[in-house]
């Protein structure tokens, strides 16, 4: 039995928050690079300009790379043989949170009730979600997710006969209808299959894959393919002013489901991918 110690899982929490809130992926900002020079539209080449010199300052400077620092997401998976000593590992995740948006000075976003609307004044609680796996580790994936890209998330629970065709028209529609709204060039992630909760929790999970991987069942992959080559032909294009490059990357995760069922679930990040692992 390995012991980790809350306060290290603390500190740990804090330092992926300050990190992932200031300095983009390196994999999100290469495809950035990538979208400016394949970007047709001379003002969609303007914006992802304007988007890259931002995550140069906010890197540089250590600022928020968006002001809106968003609900704090972690996927904890916790070894079978770890005992966290000293706490629970959701206080300890709240507490991470809490430090790193005060010594940060990232916007509090976090209401206590959704009908009372009552700011926490800290940034908590964090969503967590936790996974028991073998080993002694405990990973620890922190994404900061902004309300501009959630709130254009959707599901729908297609019957079987709707095929993949269903599921790119439903794709493709959850992108076009998002529009503007999420800052594209976004990521998208889709979750296929499970039950209606479990479809969402695939797509969530999907956003935190490195840009250019590829699924390893190969249809799959293939489905990833078309969609995201579907999804850049909608002409929404950098933050809605019309384009080539309207998603960075669209990843589908899938798992077993019911026979009369086809869950599928769309979940968007914007082009502030923001999110940060680290083992323990």
């Amino acid at each position: 039995m390995r012991v980790i110690r809350y306060e290290d899982i603390v500190a740990q929490v804090k330092e992926l928050c300050l990190d992932a809130n200031c300095t983009l992926p390196m994999d999100v900002f290469e495809a950035l690079v990538e979208a400016q020079k394949k970007e047709e539209s001379p003002l969609g080449q303007n914006v992802l300009d304007a988007i890259l010199e931002n995550a140069k300052i906010a890197k540089e400077k250590k600022m928020p790379l968006c002001q809106d620092t968003g609900l704090v997401v972690v996927f904890a998976e916790v070894g079978q043989d770890v005992r966290i000593e000293g706490g629970l590992l959701s206080e300890a995740v709240d507490e991470g949170v809490r430090q790193a948006y005060q010594e940060g000075y990232f916007r509090m976003s976090v209401v206590g009730d959704p009908l009372e609307r009552v700011n926490t004044k800290d940034n908590t609680p964090a969503v967590l979600h936790v996974s028991l796996v073998a080993g002694d580790k405990l990973r620890l994936q922190v994404a900061p997710k902004g309300f501009g890209s959630e709130n254009m998330s959707a599901l729908k629970m297609l019957k079987p006969a709707d095929g993949v065709q269903g599921i790119k028209d439903f794709v493709v529609k959850a992108v076009s209808e998002a529009g503007g709204n999420p800052c594209p060039p976004i990521i998208i992630g889709v979750g296929i299959g499970g039950t209606m909760e479990k479809a969402a929790l695939l797509a969530k999970r999907a956003l935190l894959r490195e840009v250019g991987s590829r699924h390893p069942k190969p249809h799959v992959a293939r489905l990833e393919e078309e969609l995201l080559e579907l999804v850049n032909k909608t002409g929404v294009g950098p933050q809605g002013f019309g384009g080539t490059q309207t998603a960075l990357e669209l990843f589908v995760e899938v798992y077993p489901t019911h026979i009369a069922g086809l869950p599928v679930a769309v979940n968007i990040n914007c082009h502030v991918a923001r999110h940060g692992e680290a083992v323990l």
